[in-house]
């Protein structure tokens, strides 16, 4: 069945074969990460799972691997929708290949202020281009037989408080900033979900908003489902009233049994509950989980790794971007080049941000192994430089044997209040979560077991990271009993970047301990959920010892590579970072490196935005992001120049904390003041600046290539906008042509300094001249009149401003509206 018309009507018909009760149960996941199925209409059960960065599936463990894809971030600084469509198809293979039907993803919320602690799992902080790239990624997903979910709706910008918050902001900046991307994932991309935000906005949490009937679903015609971030939910009523569809996780919730006795009440109009279930058994038919409803598309099919890993490694290189490149250091020849590789984010790959878009990946090239690979083991030197900021490392195959199989890893037992065995499990490695897992509602007792081997000789420390009850024994010896929860902190928070606990031991290489944990969980079973870290840290001589160590191979090395960055435990779902600055002592290291060796690249490896005090002295500085599972071979790539470090900066860094335009993410009082309005990102510093405010340290759209560029004298055509642009230098290479607009004469709206209206993406051949087009579209002429609550274009002057970054402008071409 494929007409429309003839579908819709098929669904009146399941609706009015089901009873009330029947219809209420369909509301709320039957699980953590499952909707109901109802035989009597032909439902099938329908899994969701994470998606933003990679599909993990129902389970939150390494035992079924997911691709890790480049983050969000990564992805929009390559500018190529092209890509991020395939990437989307990868996600849809991924998910098919799990069982799962929903990607919870695409996050398109707007990176505000630098501080969002989700921020490398959203696009960009322009919301023209988040819209761009997050549609074709939703289209990607869609075109493969899986459903994409751009999150979260809205204004969800940052984590403090999340829960709770309430935003603030007009109604203009609303819609033209906050609510623009999901308007073109919708009605451009056709999203079959959206999730709905956790957040007040204006005083009614989201879950509750009008702004979920109108404009989502009345003005854009969005015939999809509204799921709820997991417990996002929280009144029968004023919820069933709403334009909210579908309540996770389950099988608790505020509907139930609850919504039924509101309906037969006169609370609530049962025509409610009939558009809710309607849209569900609609997402059901695309999905191919409804007996006598085609499928929207083919259902996609597994791919092969080497596929797979051709494409991360590509991707990840295309979004990295290389900020500076004196006297032309990159690419260097791997012939013969020695290379001191330093720094702790050189061996242990920092690949993704943390939180729920964490997957587990079948492997991860460290940049310390890609570099190798290439360059050659026997020309490669390593150094830590300074120590680690991870909270513990996870006990892993290559250092613990589980004691119960004598594979590697770790053995864990969940055992009841009488010490029965409820479960016990070979897990190959020592980061444990369980979300959802009916177990946890017996489980008295999570136990982990593991022998240690030391690797070489050293000072080791051991322990673990966990909010909650544990008990921690190394050789039968109690070296930690009680509980674990820092005063004071977001409870939230905690769980996502707990404490940690850990002893120190001084083992000789091969020398083993036996380590054992005992966890008690206190799970709440509306949101059974359990997380914690059995690891250890490495040997680390004196600080300065270290340096000097990591210092000496960089002066005796023809190149040095410094590779500093953040975590997943510095950026994360569930709290904002405090700072933009490096951990303690990494920018030290990066100061002494190049001092010691003129020829040194810095490899920066975050997520969002930090501050590069040494910036202006670094020979090379090449941002790769949380780049996925082939970032240490696309690193090498682009070293090498077997590939263009493509990306342009989405984002826009300052060289100084006190530079930032928008620092708040705290909220006053419970509300949020988002008052610098339409003026996000790059637009608010350009009006700084115009008023003699600094300049940031990287502008937005900045990126270097391997070759050089002649962009020439556009030619305007109505809105369509052609630019003839030149590769002058001596090597193929790419460029991001980036279109702005301006208003020239005066204006009776607030209008920002420059806002980006388009792009061209050129690859081309030296000496090769190319024609970029761009359409300018009217919408971007627009604005939203607050008096009549529509889009209304202005007459008078604009300026087209076209160039390679916000910074690098040439002269504006005026034309009339």
């Amino acid at each position: 069945m494929t007409d429309t018309t003839t579908t819709e009507q098929f669904l009146d018909g399941l609706l009015d074969a089901l009873s009330l009760e029947q219809k209420v149960r369909l509301l709320t996941g039957a699980s953590f990460w499952t909707l109901h199925e109802e035989p009597q209409v032909g439902l099938g059960t329908i899994v969701v799972s994470d998606g933003p960065a990679g599909i993990r599936g129902q389970l939150w463990d390494e035992r079924d691997a997911s691709a890790n894809l480049p983050s969000p971030t990564a992805l929009a600084a390559s500018w190529d929708v092209d890509r991020v469509h395939r990437l989307g198809q990868l996600i849809a293979a991924e998910a098919r290949r799990k069982g799962v039907g929903v990607a919870l993803g695409p996050t398109v919320n707007i990176q505000r202020s630098p501080r969002g602690g989700r921020h490398f799992e959203a696009y960009s902080e322009d919301p023209w281009l988040s819209g761009v790239v997050g549609t074709a990624f939703v289209k990607g997903v869609q075109s493969c037989g899986v459903a994409a979910t751009p999150k979260h709706y809205v204004a969800n910008d940052s984590e403090t408080d999340r829960m709770t918050v309430d935003v603030h902001v007009d109604e203009r900046t609303l819609r033209e900033v906050y609510l623009a991307p999901f308007e073109r994932m919708v009605v451009e991309g056709g999203a079959w979900l959206v999730m709905s935000s956790y957040n007040s906005v204006n005083g009614v949490t989201m879950t509750e908003n009008d702004l979920l009937r109108s404009p989502l679903k009345d003005e854009w015609g969005f015939d999809g489902v509204v799921v709820s971030d997991w417990g996002g939910v929280r009144d029968t009523v004023a919820a069933a009233r709403s334009a909210q569809d579908l309540a996770m996780p389950g099988p608790q919730g505020v509907w139930g049994a609850a919504l039924v006795e509101a309906v037969r009440a006169g609370q609530v109009d049962e025509a409610h509950v009939d558009e809710k279930v309607r849209r569900i058994l609609r997402l059901a038919g695309r999905l191919g989980a409804l007996d006598g409803v085609e499928a929207a598309t083919p259902l996609a099919e597994p791919w092969p790794q080497e596929r797979i890993d051709a494409l991360l490694r590509e991707a990840a290189a295309d979004g990295m971007v290389l900020v500076r490149n004196e006297g032309g250091l990159l690419p260097v020849a791997a012939d013969g080049t020695t290379v001191a590789v330093l720094g702790q984010h050189a061996r242990v790959a920092r690949s993704q941000g943390g939180g729920s878009a964490t997957v587990f990946p079948q492997h991860v090239v460290t940049p310390l192994d890609g570099i190798a690979d290439v360059f050659g083991a026997q020309n490669v030197r390593f150094a830590p430089g300074v120590r680690s900021s991870e909270s513990v490392l996870p006990l892993d195959a290559r250092v613990s044997t589980d004691p119960a199989t004598g594979e590697g890893g770790v053995h864990v037992r969940f055992l009841d209040a009488e010490g029965g065995i409820l479960l016990d499990e070979h897990r190959m490695g020592g980061r444990l979560a369980w979300l959802g897992d009916p177990v946890l509602g017996s489980t008295a007792v999570i136990e982990v077991t593991g022998t240690f081997t030391a690797p070489e000789d050293g000072e080791y420390a051991v322990g673990f990271a966990g909010l909650g009850l544990f008990r921690f024994e190394v050789d039968g010896e109690l070296k930690s009993d009680g509980l674990f929860f820092p005063e004071g902190t977001d409870p939230f928070m905690a769980f996502l970047n707990p404490p940690k606990q850990s002893f120190p031991l001084a083992l000789r290489a091969g020398q083993t301990v036996s380590l054992r944990l005992e966890h008690r969980p206190q799970v709440q079973p509306e949101l059974a959920a359990v997380m914690f870290t059995v690891g250890y840290e490495e040997p680390f001589a004196d600080q300065e010892a270290e340096l000097h160590r990591a210092v000496e191979l960089a002066a005796d090395a023809d190149v040095a590579v410094v590779v500093v960055g953040t975590t997943e435990t510095l950026e994360s779902e569930g709290f904002d970072r405090t700072g933009l600055r490096l951990p303690d002592g990494q920018d030290d290291l990066v100061r002494r490196v190049v001092a010691a060796n003129p020829r040194t690249v810095v490899v920066v490896n975050s997520g969002g935005p930090v501050v590069l005090p040494w910036l202006e002295k670094a020979p090379a500085v090449l941002l790769t992001w949380f780049p996925g599972q082939e970032m240490g071979a696309a690193i090498a790539d682009v070293l090498t120049g077997a590939a263009e470090p493509g990306g342009r900066i989405p984002t826009t860094w300052a060289a100084d904390e006190e530079d930032v335009p928008v620092w708040q993410v705290e909220p006053v009082d419970g509300a949020l003041f988002y008052d610098e309005k339409l003026n996000v990102g790059y637009r608010e510093w350009l009006r700084r600046q115009a008023l003699g405010g600094p300049a940031p340290a990287i502008p937005f759209g900045h990126g270097l290539g391997y070759t050089s560029w002649t962009i020439g004298e556009p030619e305007l055509d109505g809105l369509a906008l052609r630019v003839p642009v030149t590769n002058t230098g001596d090597r193929a290479g790419k460029q991001v042509v980036q279109v702005y607009l301006s208003r020239v004469s005066e204006s009776a709206v607030e209008r920002p300094v420059l806002w980006l209206a388009g792009y061209a993406v050129v690859r081309s051949e030296p000496g090769t001249t190319t024609v970029a087009t761009v359409e300018i579209e009217p919408r971007s002429l627009q604005y939203w009149s607050v008096d009549d609550h529509a889009w209304r274009t202005e007459p008078g002057t604009y300026a087209v401003h076209v160039g390679a970054s916000v910074a690098t402008l040439g002269d504006p071409l005026e034309f009339t509206v």
